[in-house]
């Protein structure tokens, strides 16, 4: 009825003039009363300086998740307010209804709920919502952008998880909670048995000897808290996009489970993202559980476009641990980039520490080179060998300065990065 009413009302001002004051002077009176009631609409349409908003935002998401923005609307104005509200949500944000109408009588609140389906990770911020209050007849508005602050944390989505229970298997059987043995000489104190020919001297227990009247020694088992540092490239290389998504993104799956292996297997697990400089760094030995730890510090790393300062790395490794550790590299095998930055630095590295280096391999190069069907094909199929060509050349770079290299498409490298770490460990080289 009161939609009827409305155009009633308008189609009576738009033919009086025309009836009482017919040809151009009618369009004239015409627009005059219509620009009059506009203002006399937008003038009884509430205030939306006097719009109360208060946000209900969950602190972080898993990326691919669904989660919710709410806002309360309390209409603080003697007049009913009748809006349109729109959250300003970037469009990684995935906001599924942005603009709705609310309807808020005088001295009451509505709630409006935003649906969030993020697709990208990292921080999405949303600063202000707009508040457009129409009149009782609707032709006007008053129109206003209010604070509204939020911050939702879009955390990475750990795909890699289903490979862990497997993982966690195999690494219990290392452990020696089946009948697997790890031989190694270790440090740490098993028992005493009697010397015979060929036993270290610095292993004799002088106290037991002198209290058995035998030359007694001590034995040893090899160690099950080892360290592992994890560094992430953030450099640009890291920016380039192997099957739509970033070689950063990738690095972080296969960080995030070698990780966690690594702390449920009992070791010290030290996560460090560096190019020029240090952009985050997680240790296990600090209070909290690791994977959130991990999770909250990855979640806004974006790659850097400037070049990784690999002369820095010793030095940052030491920081992390003073102890000979697993050192896990995730980065590219550009060749350019590896041969005048990390192979230099390489040496002083794989001097101290286990070096494994982890690059995921963009599988598009292995189906163009094998295409020949045309000769523009049979171009592609020359660069995709000449670009397989000098990977295998670097990697063989990296394995003659004594590290190891983990070469492998997206969905594989972080599977395969935890079965270089098991295999490591079970040889007792760690």
């Amino acid at each position: 009825m009161a939609i009827t009413g409305r155009f009633v009302l308008l189609a009576l001002l738009g033919v009086l003039p025309v009836v009482l004051y017919p040809g151009a002077t009618s369009i004239l009176l015409w627009a005059a009363l219509l620009a009059a009631l506009a203002g006399v609409d937008a003038a009884l349409a509430a205030s939306p300086r006097r719009v109360g908003i208060t946000r209900t935002l969950p602190d972080s998401v898993r990326l691919g998740e669904q989660c919710s923005s709410s806002l309360v609307l309390r209409n603080d104005t003697s007049r009913m307010l009748r809006a349109t509200v729109r959250e300003a949500w970037q469009p990684s944000a995935g906001a599924a209804d942005p603009e709705q109408a609310v309807v808020v009588p005088s001295g009451e609140a509505r709630r409006m709920t935003v649906l969030l389906r993020p697709s990208r990770r990292g921080i999405l911020r949303v600063g202000t919502v707009t508040i457009r209050s129409a009149g009782p007849l609707g032709i006007a508005a008053r129109q206003l952008s209010v604070p509204a602050p939020g911050v939702l944390r879009v955390l990475p989505p750990f795909n890699s998880k289903r490979h862990l229970p497997s993982k966690l298997r195999r690494l219990r059987e290392l452990d020696g909670r089946s009948a697997v043995q790890i031989r190694g000489a270790g440090t740490e104190f098993d028992s005493l048995r009697d010397y015979v020919r060929g036993d270290d001297v610095r292993s004799i227990d002088w106290r037991a000897t002198a209290r058995r009247r035998d030359t007694v020694v001590r034995t040893w088992r090899p160690e099950r808290d080892r360290r592992v540092v994890v560094v992430l490239d953030t450099s640009r290389t890291s920016a380039a996009r192997v099957l739509d998504e970033p070689r950063l993104d990738t690095g972080i799956e296969a960080a995030l489970l070698l990780s966690v292996l690594a702390e449920r297997g009992g070791d010290k697990v030290h996560f460090l993202a560096f190019d020029r400089r240090l952009r985050a760094r997680v240790d296990s030995t600090a209070k909290g559980n690791l994977l959130s730890s991990l999770v909250t510090a990855m979640a806004p790393l974006e790659a850097e476009l400037i070049e990784a300062d690999w002369s820095r790395l010793p030095s940052q490794v030491r920081a992390a641990s003073a102890h000979r550790s697993l050192v896990v590299l995730l980065t590219s095998l550009d060749s350019g980039a590896v041969e005048e930055g990390l192979l230099p630095a390489l040496p002083g590295l794989t001097e101290r520490h286990v070096v494994v280096v982890a690059s995921v391999r963009d599988p598009r190069l292995d189906e163009m080179s094998a295409d020949r069907s045309t000769a523009a094909a049979t171009f592609r199929a020359a660069a995709a060998e000449r670009a397989l060509l000098d990977r295998a050349a670097v990697a063989n770079q990296i394995r003659l300065l004594g590290a190891e290299v983990v070469d492998a498409v997206p969905a594989e490298l972080p599977p395969q990065l935890a079965d270089a770490y098991i295999r490591l460990k079970a040889a007792g080289r760690l």
